[in-house]
């Protein structure tokens, strides 16, 4: 049996470590498109912080890792998939077949129509290479701008403090982390990175980017929003987008990332996907979503690695859970924080303690939250999504205060629990 895997990042490593663990003569070959050894992304971020080397990036210390498992690795980039053939061919032309396939490509930076996106000084922050870049060219008093504040870019923004550059954030949203957080809570982390000396431009797009004349290097950008500024680098992290071009014409379907099963298979047969190109469902929404969070991407490669390898396996479902650090405020996002039509809510905001708390009914279930400053609240909020537990008449009790959630947990899963014993 030959397992062809493409994409090299922690999805496609997991599943081809839980294939050999299953199949130990079965062939593995695992196709990245970066002449470096497998890494994570999230793992940048800290590289420019300084916190790891590069060798703290990859995703396996051990030089012959790959090889003990007997694990092939092919470098160069999937143009195109025949599923009928059952066959992937290269940018180098050559052609690989396959039994079972793995899709785990990914996603790829969006790429802003700016005149001026290529100009030099101009980086994306997703590739070690992109890293080596920033790194040489920003450092201490370095005017840095950088463009998007969602999850990644706050992450970003985090290493960059860090290296000491003057730097200005624009994000197009009203908020930062637009996709992740309501407003209270997106313009509270936004005060909070402007108390530490970042300029944020929030409702703001960069609409132009022009090399200064004898400038030694300096870029001049216009905002939509009037403001005109002089900078020495540019940061993009505008955003992500699954990593399925290829896909195309091969009759896999997709949405916004590749449709997957609750067993992360494909429309075709023995075509399995997992990881920031998948789409699965989510029971809590009822909806198929691309949740590209690297928890999902580990379970999702086991649990396709395991199907690859003969052991029927289901996925129990989609996390939608975000934990972010901005500077040393911790935020988070869990479920449909957002909430549903007809749903209520209970919102409670502490200024100038920087806490905050949004959470979402739907009935009496809790389906989503905001939470800034109130790390202890984790573990209860994600148990109460995510086992949908009825609050019944404590759903009142939260709406009138809302840090009374861990007596509404612990009664309202005791009397679930007996329930269903009963039951």
């Amino acid at each position: 049996m030959q397992h062809v895997i493409i994409g090299n990042g922690p999805a496609g490593v997991i599943a081809a470590e839980t294939i050999r663990k299953h199949k130990p003569n079965d062939r593995i070959i695992l196709i990245g498109d970066e002449h470096e050894p497998p890494y994570s992304r999230m793992a940048i971020p800290y590289l420019l912080h300084g916190n790891i080397n590069e060798h703290g990036t990859h995703l396996r210390k051990k030089d012959d890792h790959f090889g003990a498992l007997k694990i092939e690795q092919v470098i160069g980039r999937v143009k195109r998939l025949d599923s009928a053939a059952r066959t992937v061919e290269l940018d180098d032309g050559s052609t690989l077949t396959f039994d079972k396939l793995l899709l785990a490509t990914g996603t790829v930076p969006a790429r802003p129509p700016i005149p001026g996106i290529d100009s030099p000084g101009v980086y994306n922050c997703w590739t070690l290479a992109d890293a080596r870049k920033i790194m040489a060219s920003a450092h201490q008093g370095t005017r840095v701008l950088q463009m998007g504040a969602g999850f990644i870019g706050c992450i970003i923004l985090e290493a960059l403090a860090v290296r000491g550059v003057q730097l200005t954030v624009v994000e197009m949203g009203d908020r930062m982390v637009p996709r992740m957080m309501g407003e209270g809570a997106g313009n509270m982390i936004r005060r909070w990175c402007e108390s530490k000396g970042i300029t944020v431009h929030t409702g703001a797009r960069v609409d132009a980017i022009t090399p200064v004349a004898g400038g030694n290097g300096a870029l001049r950008v216009s905002l939509s929003n009037g403001t005109e500024l002089e900078v020495d680098v540019i940061i993009s992290a505008t955003g992500v987008k699954p990593n399925i071009g290829f896909v195309k014409d091969s009759g896999i379907s997709c949405a916004a990332g590749i449709l997957v099963d609750p067993g992360m298979q494909t429309s075709i047969p023995g075509v399995y996907a997992a990881g920031d190109c998948a789409e699965a469902f989510d029971p809590a929404t009822g909806k198929t979503v691309v949740s590209a969070i690297q928890p999902n991407a580990a379970e999702q490669a086991r649990c396709a690695g395991l199907n690859m390898a003969g052991h029927p396996t289901m996925q129990r479902g989609v996390t939608q859970i975000n934990v972010l650090d901005t500077l040393g405020l911790i935020s988070t996002s869990f479920g449909q924080w957002d909430g549903v039509p007809g749903g209520e809510r209970a919102e409670l905001t502490d200024v100038g303690a920087y806490k905050y708390m949004r959470l979402e009914f739907d009935g009496d279930l809790l389906v989503g939250a905001n939470t800034i400053g109130l790390t202890e609240h984790v573990g209860v909020l994600r148990g109460l999504i995510e086992s949908k537990v009825r609050l019944g008449a404590w759903k009142d009790h939260l709406l009138a205060d809302p840090f009374r959630l861990s007596e509404a947990y612990i009664a309202c899963t005791q009397k679930q629990d007996a329930w269903q014993a009963a039951a």
